[in-house]
């Protein structure tokens, strides 16, 4: 019997494309701006449980590379978890991220060619205002601000609706400003200002 889980928080990720990434609004069936993507999507838990095991305030970041267009798939992926998880814990959290465990990440589980393996370090998220960072040691550490639209009294930042991403439907546009990861033969640096970030609350569970 598949085990029964959920979690939810906060996601942020950031990509080596431009500002607005064309794979979302496009099926991810077009070839990324760079022509590779690289991406890191991190995931602050604040709630969540498999099994009988509580996985509540850790975090995990999922980098990859896409080599062409995404729905081509070979995609190499590898996670980074807080070293603050248990055995049991980081067992979990591999099963989810991974989609091993089912959920949304199971569906790109098909494009998915090498699996980069696991590391583990501190894990830390920062959200205030409009601005937003995560940091994992030397291996990722990524900001972004929020994009916001024409409106200059706006505190809401732009946003995409019914994207069929796995971390949420709807997510928040964000300009990318810091992005070095440097994890599981993954490696990228940018501080441009000109790629594409976004962030969302996220809520998942098995199914």
């Amino acid at each position: 019997m598949a085990t029964s889980w959920k979690a939810s928080g906060q996601y942020y990720e950031t990509c080596s494309c431009d500002f607005v990434c064309p794979c979302i609004l496009q099926q991810m069936s077009v070839e990324p701006t760079k022509g590779t993507c690289t991406f890191a999507m991190a995931f602050q838990i604040e709630k969540g449980s498999f099994d009988s095991t509580s996985l509540d305030g850790l975090g995990f970041i999922v980098v990859g590379l896409t080599p062409e267009a995404m729905a081509k798939g070979n995609w190499s992926v590898g996670l980074v978890i807080d070293e603050r998880a248990t055995t049991e814990q980081r067992d979990a959290i591999t099963a989810i991220a991974s989609g091993s465990a089912g959920g949304p990440m199971a569906a790109l589980s098909g494009l998915i060619g090498k699996f980069l393996g696991v590391e583990s370090a501190p894990i830390s998220f920062d959200h205030e205002g409009v601005s937003w960072s995560v940091t994992a040691s030397n291996l990722v550490d990524m900001s972004a601000q929020a994009a916001m639209g024409i409106d200059p009294g706006a505190t809401e930042p732009l946003s995409l609706s019914n994207t069929g991403h796995p971390a949420a439907d709807r997510i928040a546009l964000a300009h990318a400003m810091k992005s070095h990861v440097d994890a599981l033969g993954v490696s990228w640096s940018d501080t441009s200002g000109k790629n594409n970030g976004q962030y969302a609350p996220f809520s998942w569970r098995s199914a």
